[in-house]
């Protein structure tokens, strides 16, 4: 299973889903799918915006955690 991390990175940098909505043009109900893990696919220009806004690499944000 792929975990997304996005809630604790952008708790790292002090910085709200409106910006980094703002900082990577996606809309709010977008961060909030990938963010909670509802997500069933990012496309890699999204991350690499969402790395980019958030200094961090995609390992920080990407998470595979063996089924349980």
């Amino acid at each position: 299973m792929i975990v997304v991390n996005l809630d604790v990175m952008m708790a790292r940098r002090k910085m709200s889903l409106n910006e980094l909505s703002e900082h990577v043009g996606i809309t709010i109900a977008n961060l909030s799918i990938l963010k909670t893990g509802k997500a069933k696919a990012v496309r890699l220009t999204t991350l690499d915006a969402i790395c980019r806004a958030l200094e961090c690499q995609p390992g920080d944000l990407l998470e595979f955690r063996p089924d349980e």
